[in-house]
């Protein structure tokens, strides 16, 4: 099968891209400048104490980044999965902030969902992103407490039990797992060029070019299984590439830490805030595990 992005859906990736670079202006550690609070410690009890940007949110609701699936009567844009997956993959590239999973969803359902005036949260598995900055809470995050999150820029509540969780929420998770995969593969060789050790760029040096060949490879498998997925809306796709996504994006942070070496671990770097978040996606329900197990009973079925 082969993939060739149509006119539309390029400049639909573009203008996605264009109205976060807009808001969040331009550099690499934009989000620290932006959410200083939670990176200077926390409050006592482990939450993050930042805001939502409800600014960018609303302007992603002016582009019809959370009606894209709407139909055109019901004031959406009437496109499909494989645009949303696009528009989800460029917000996990630039670590958008805040649920867009649980809003997007929630389009045509709760009321300024669509428009982004309304924040919606939802238990995804036994996670519930972002409660306290919502407008909106969808039933299945009742019980929910506050939990450290490893992520300074994503506050967590666990929920008591399970949520089930949306085959296209998982699939849109695994978009934006496809982005910070991307995301991690440019930054690494962007480093690997223009670091230099003993008279070189450590681009030179073989260890240095296998990570960066890794990186790739992970990158564009996921995103092969990722578009493949959204094409056919099987379930048994989505697993598949829920699981590549995960570990391109997981594995892929961490070898990119690994190119930049300690510089990496600093707060001016965003290389670490791409590892965190993957990590905290990789618990989103319907990943690890539950992945796994449909793909067995598949096979064995």
């Amino acid at each position: 099968m082969r993939f060739q992005l149509t006119g539309e859906q390029r400049a639909l990736q573009a203008a996605v891209r264009d109205v976060i670079g807009r808001r969040s202006g331009a550099g690499s550690s934009w989000l620290v400048a932006r959410f200083p609070a939670p990176l200077d410690g926390d409050a006592g009890n482990g939450v993050s104490q930042h805001r939502l940007d409800r600014g960018l949110w609303r302007a992603l609701g002016d582009l019809g980044f959370f009606s894209l699936r709407l139909s055109e009567g019901d004031g959406g844009a009437g496109l499909g999965l494989a645009e949303a997956v696009l528009a989800f993959e460029e917000t996990g590239r630039a670590l958008v902030c805040g649920p867009l999973v649980a809003t997007h969803l929630a389009a045509g359902v709760v009321p300024g969902a669509a428009t982004g005036e309304t924040v919606v949260a939802a238990a995804d598995g036994r996670l519930v992103e972002w409660l306290d900055e919502a407008d909106v809470v969808l039933p299945g995050a009742e019980g929910a407490v506050p939990l450290r999150s490893v992520d300074p820029l994503t506050p967590l509540h666990r929920v008591p039990a399970p949520a089930r969780t949306d085959p296209v929420a998982v699939l849109l998770t695994a978009a934006e797992q496809l982005g910070t995969a991307t995301r991690v593969c440019e930054l690494a060789v962007q480093h690997a060029r223009t670091r230099e050790q003993f008279g070189q760029p450590i681009g030179a040096f073989q260890a240095v070019k296998h990570l960066c060949a890794g990186l790739l490879v992970r990158a564009e498998v996921a995103r092969a299984a990722v578009y493949a997925a959204a094409v056919t809306a099987d379930r048994t796709d989505i697993a598949a590439a829920r699981l590549l996504a995960d570990e391109a994006a997981v594995r892929g942070a961490r070898d990119c830490l690994q190119v930049h070496g300690g510089m990496g671990f600093t707060w001016e770097s965003e290389v670490h805030l791409h590892l965190k978040r993957a990590w905290v996606r990789e618990q989103r329900g319907g990943g690890g595990a539950e992945c796994e197990e449909l793909l067995a009973a598949e096979l064995v079925a």
